[in-house]
């Protein structure tokens, strides 16, 4: 009787709607495994199609392909271990989230996902059919049970295993990153070995798609919850997991338990690798940005360079009649510290221009927000004219805070293709733009060091669309918008819960009415890095036109 059982983990970046490269992705991981001597590949949940498909595995054609492209990965890795792999499968009108093994070149079993999640980013029950709960699968010496994310974080699917004869737990998973997710993985995972007293295997995928990111951190628990391993966060590679059988069951042998960075560190590197895939997925090699020499365009610069390299960043400032000399120092400071190019192109003319073939129709009226946002249309058309002839994704700027209450020029800064500090309140932009002048890591392609000058860190934020502007002459100071957005947008809290908290309520219902009145701009925004559960787009879906307003 066999008494060792080697798994190994595929901790992998699918993308989403690559079936083929996804499949070759992974014959290139079972071949590691077969080579390691392993019995069994375990990929994450729907890794042959990428996650999330959203309404693309709707199409008919798209599940067919994927289905088709399983029994190829099947025929081609029938001579050695087995292969768990997530996929859509559609029998009749019926869709499914799968989980397929594969052995001797066939599909030996299907586990069904039973438990759809729909909150957040999540709309599965729009999506699939829940599955009924499947039972255990055998692969060599062992019964597997493979609860399929969601499944796992209720007790009735792994409690039907551990009932039907399942020895380990096998949780394929795709799940998003989040600040401190993974602490609330945890307890569930440990809840769930307690109440079967089975092992059990947490994978997780890796990689940016569209606002999400997956961030690996996939771990091996043993009856009690003691931790067995770890697997680092966010990093792609294959672990091979040697389990024994014991009098008591099967546990798994203490491998290698990394340790996990803190949420900065996470929040930043998740801001990195998310751009990095989109561009890499959408098929952008460079980008570009305007560098205003204010805060948030030099974290992006920073995002940027770390993620695709300095050479391939180029960084604009574009001064009009109010830009400082002071911003103008602190761009080219930042850009040199970063080694990102910089041009300099300046709105003056173009800026003119457009006032004087305005004015006809301006005649007798007195310059106010309009000509401000000319000039930032400006800069938006001339970065779109730019990245249409070099072939440069635009990143736009704009933190959190801005993006909430509108204080951004619709088709003129908020123009681009991807935004990494969407989801980063203005205050954290401080705080990270500070973390990373003291941090680097090797996941880093930029420079170590102060890449974000002291300078800009320090200065008052000012958008300088008109003479001595500073943001807090149309804003309450940034830590009491964003304590008080956090309230409104994090938590759903009320004005008078807000109120109670100590908020000026005038102060709390000026953010409230910007915040409404804003939407439309956000519909329009480019997509960002989600950090948060409640970050703008999937998470929080509000309606465009809403007379609505809380008079509590």
């Amino acid at each position: 009787m066999q008494d060792t059982f080697r798994l190994s983990l595929g901790q992998l970046n699918p993308t989403v709607g690559a079936i083929a490269a996804n499949a070759d992705a992974a014959r290139s991981a079972w071949a590691e495994a077969k080579a390691a001597g392993s019995d069994m590949l375990a990929l994450p949940e729907m890794f042959l199609t990428g996650y999330q498909t959203q309404d693309l595995v709707m199409k008919p054609a798209f599940a067919e392909a994927a289905m088709a492209a399983v029994q190829a990965l099947a025929a081609d890795c029938a001579e050695g271990p087995a292969i768990g792999i997530g996929l859509p499968w559609r029998e009749g009108d019926r869709l499914t989230n799968a989980y397929a093994v594969l052995s001797g070149g066939r599909i030996v079993a299907l586990a069904h996902k039973h438990h759809l999640p729909n909150y957040g980013v999540f709309d599965e029950k729009r999506l699939y059919a829940p599955g009924a709960i499947s039972g255990p699968y055998r692969v060599g010496p062992v019964r597997i049970g493979s609860p399929i994310c969601e499944d796992a974080w209720f007790p009735d699917v792994t409690e039907t295993l551990a009932e039907t004869g399942a020895e380990i737990l096998l949780v394929p998973n795709g799940s998003p990153y989040h600040r401190d997710k993974f602490g609330q993985r945890l307890s569930l995972m440990v809840a769930r070995v307690v109440e079967t007293g089975l092992p059990l295997v947490y994978l997780n995928m890796t990689g940016g798609q569209d606002d999400q990111v997956f961030d690996g951190g996939s771990f091996v628990l043993n009856p009690g919850g003691a931790l067995a391993v770890q697997m680092p966060v966010f990093d792609s590679l294959v672990t091979h997991v040697d389990f024994d059988r014991t009098a008591e069951g099967w546990r798994a042998r203490t491998g290698a338990r990394e340790t996990h960075p803190d949420a900065w560190e996470q929040d930043y590197r998740a801001m990195v690798l998310s751009l990095r895939d989109y561009m890499a997925k959408a098929g952008f090699g460079k980008a570009l940005l305007g560098l205003s020499g204010g805060i948030d365009s030099a974290l992006v610069a920073a995002v940027a360079a770390d993620a695709i390299g300095p050479a391939n960043v180029r960084t604009v400032m574009l001064p009009s009649a109010y830009t400082s000399d002071h911003s103008l120092e602190d761009a080219a400071l930042c850009a040199r510290a970063l080694g990102t190019r910089l041009d300099t192109l300046p709105i003056s003319g173009p800026q003119a221009a457009v006032t004087e073939a305005l004015a006809p129709l301006f005649a007798g009226t007195t310059p106010d927000l309009t000509e401000e946002n000319i000039q930032s249309r400006l800069r938006g058309l001339l970065l779109m004219a730019l990245s249409n002839k070099f072939g440069e994704m635009l990143l736009t700027t704009g933190n959190k805070s801005e993006v909430a209450v509108g204080y951004a020029t619709i088709y003129g800064d908020m123009a681009g293709g991807y935004n990494p500090i969407k989801d980063l309140y203005k205050t954290r932009v401080f705080e990270m733009a500070r973390w990373r002048n003291a941090n680097h890591r090797p996941w880093m392609q930029a420079p170590a060091g102060e890449v974000i000058p002291q300078r800009i860190i320090d200065k008052p934020p000012s958008a300088e669309l008109r003479p001595d502007q500073k943001d807090e002459d149309s804003l309450p100071p940034y830590p009491v918008l964003d304590a008080i957005l956090d309230g409104l947008v994090d938590r759903e809290a009320s004005v008078a819960d807000l109120v109670a908290e100590g908020f000026d309520r005038a102060t709390v219902k000026k953010v409230e009415h910007l915040l409404y009145i804003s939407e439309y701009k956000r519909f329009q925004s480019a997509p960002g890095t989600r950090l948060t559960q409640r970050a703008f787009w999937l998470d929080r879906r509000y309606p465009i036109v809403n007379r609505w307003r809380d008079e509590s």
